[in-house]
């Protein structure tokens, strides 16, 4: 974009571009190997802690003898792209439009396995992103029956999840309370 080497000066072609001048000359400075060795701990507690804000990480820091200031790990979270996990208010709240699905179950008593199973999806954090975790649990019995694992929440992973094995096909099916993930698509895609 900006030529050096051109007859007009850099401070007109910054101008004809519409960008700032000082963007044109910062050169960004490598992060430094004691600031790759606190992010590296940072991201293991926030691991641990998931909950823990910038205020908590520092005095976890500060416990292992690293001398770091608040604003210091809230810039480096920044960075890392991770932030505290923790309720948000009005959670509770279903969104307006969307349906409510009336809980079948609520009288029942659950006495013997196969009477009622639960679908559930769960994310596991990696290394590098988050591992999606749908399972069947039989209420009675607490056995898992089936589960999959998925790198992204797509209908076809939930699908695959509650069809496989050769009991799905002899199963009475009890509770009719849909499970749908916030990014999977309206209508399954054709792989399904």
């Amino acid at each position: 974009m900006i030529d050096r080497s051109h007859g007009l000066p850099v401070v007109q072609q910054a101008k004809v571009l519409g960008i700032g001048r000082g963007s044109v000359y910062y050169r960004p400075r490598p992060v430094s190997a004691e600031a790759l060795a606190i992010m590296r701990r940072m991201d293991e507690l926030h691991l641990e802690f998931p909950f823990a804000g910038s205020r908590m990480l520092r005095d976890l820091l500060r416990a292992e003898r690293i001398e770091i200031g608040r604003q210091h790990v809230a810039t480096l979270m920044k960075r890392m792209g991770i932030e505290a996990i923790y309720r948000r208010p009005n959670t509770s709240k279903p969104a307006p439009g969307h349906k409510i699905y009336p809980y079948l179950l609520r009288k029942l008593l659950v006495t013997r396995p196969n009477q009622v199973w639960a679908m559930d999806i769960t994310y596991i954090p990696m290394a590098r992103g988050f591992v999606y975790l749908a399972a069947v649990v039989d209420w009675f019995s607490r056995r898992v029956l089936s589960y999959r694992l998925s790198i992204t929440m797509e209908g076809c992973f939930l699908h695959r999840g509650a069809a496989r094995g050769p009991w799905h096909a002899t199963a009475r099916r009890i509770s009719s309370t849909p499970i749908k993930a916030a990014s999977s698509p309206a209508r399954p895609s054709p792989a399904c």
